[in-house]
């Protein structure tokens, strides 16, 4: 059964690793991102909450973010293994992902960081042609990755449950490098 945790700065390529490596292992690839814009469209009691928060320019609290996550693990595709993308972001919240696992009678779950240097992840932003990806915006978020979700690398490695690929390569030779991390 096949658990992982997807870390790296913005721009790494966790999103589009995460989805083909769930594609090829057959599981779901949860996203938070994706979990909280399904959760608004539904209207769910989650979801609705959460928009009242962005409406506002505000982050969606830790906790309503904790309730999606467990929320969709506790869903029945999720019971076969998953791949979490974009959760957790910091230590708290890790500490609340093994109390979970925990809980529903799962662990084993590997961390993989994707690792790669500031200015290959800047390149591959300004790539990608967003109005909100100035290098400027850009250098902000990785600042914020480094303060708030890096110590999760310390986290997990402290754990003997992280596993640094170099997402400084292609797209075929990190998805190559993640398929044999899984293998063995």
């Amino acid at each position: 059964m096949t658990r992982l945790i997807f870390l790296g700065p913005p721009g790494a390529g966790k999103g589009t690793q995460a989805k083909t490596l769930a594609e090829f292992l057959q599981i779901p690839h949860i996203s938070t991102g994706d979990i909280l814009r399904q959760a608004i469209q539904d209207q769910t009691n989650l979801g609705m909450q959460a928009q009242g928060f962005m409406d506002q320019g505000e982050l969606v609290p830790d906790k309503l973010v904790e309730d999606m996550v467990e929320e969709r693990l506790k869903q029945p595709d999720a019971k076969t293994g998953w791949i979490l993308d974009g959760f957790p972001r910091k230590v708290t919240q890790a500490e609340f992902l093994a109390e979970l696992l925990k809980s529903l009678g799962e662990g084993d779950e590997k961390v993989v960081n994707l690792d790669a240097p500031d200015e290959t992840v800047i390149t591959r932003l300004l790539g990608r042609g967003r109005k909100d990806d100035t290098e400027e915006v850009i250098r902000r978020r990785l600042e914020v990755y480094r303060d708030e979700t890096a110590p999760l690398i310390n986290y997990y490695s402290d754990r003997q449950k992280l596993l640094t690929i170099n997402g400084n390569q292609s797209q075929e030779e990190v998805s190559t490098a993640l398929k044999n991390i899984i293998a063995a």
